[in-house]
């Protein structure tokens, strides 16, 4: 038998306040993000910016990489709970996955200079930000997966698919954050890919245009 702790009201309020902390350097780097994209993200503007001291950003994030990775995950994870309550709708895989992803996409789309300066953080991180990099691609498997199979009988090849999908989606988003493509075909290219992967390869042609 384990014997509970005592409850230690000096330590409950320290964790709070470092959690507040956090979350307003979060908040600083996706307004600052906002306001001017990757470049506008400077430590010492994130520690102004969120009333904070310079050591403090430091101490939970290493870089502004970093910083922009977590609040992609943040993002992501926030997605994920979401769609707990409010479950994609469609007949099908392809359907379900293609509705999940456009939501995605849709608050990817609202606010596109955050998500260019969150993209680039993906494209450069460095070796010590690979948890955060699994963490953001498993996350989102994990809602794709889920819109998969919605009974959570989740197989092996779901799995692959949903990190197929994971990586058309990362790629896409590359080509529009890059300007190659338009937001539109961020949409287009996992409706055909969803398709391909999940559909009857009779049915899974693209549309015509």
């Amino acid at each position: 038998m384990t014997t509970a702790l005592p409850h230690d009201p000096t330590r409950t309020a320290l964790a709070r306040s470092q959690a507040a902390r956090r979350r307003r350097v979060i908040d600083a780097t996706l307004q600052l993000a906002g306001e001017g994209g990757f470049d506008a993200v400077q430590m010492r503007d994130v520690a102004a910016a969120a009333d904070v001291a310079l050591g403090t950003v430091y101490r939970y994030f290493s870089s502004k990489e970093r910083l922009l990775l977590e609040a992609m995950a943040e993002q992501q994870a926030d997605l994920r709970a979401h769609l707990q309550g409010h479950p994609p709708p469609g007949a099908t895989a392809s359907e379900r996955v293609s509705n999940v992803l456009r939501r995605a996409n849709r608050a990817l789309k609202r606010h596109p200079d955050v998500t260019a300066a969150m993209v680039r953080a993906f494209g450069s991180a460095r070796p010590e930000d690979a948890d955060v990099v699994r963490r953001v691609g498993e996350i989102m498997g994990d809602v794709i997966t889920r819109a998969i199979r919605p009974d959570g009988e989740t197989t092996d090849r779901d799995v692959q698919v949903a990190r197929v999908l994971t990586l058309v989606w990362n790629s896409s988003l590359v080509g529009w954050v890059g300007g190659v493509d338009p937001a539109e075909r961020v949409d287009e290219d996992l409706e055909i890919a969803a398709r391909f992967l999940l559909d009857d390869p009779a049915t899974a042609e693209p549309a015509s245009s």
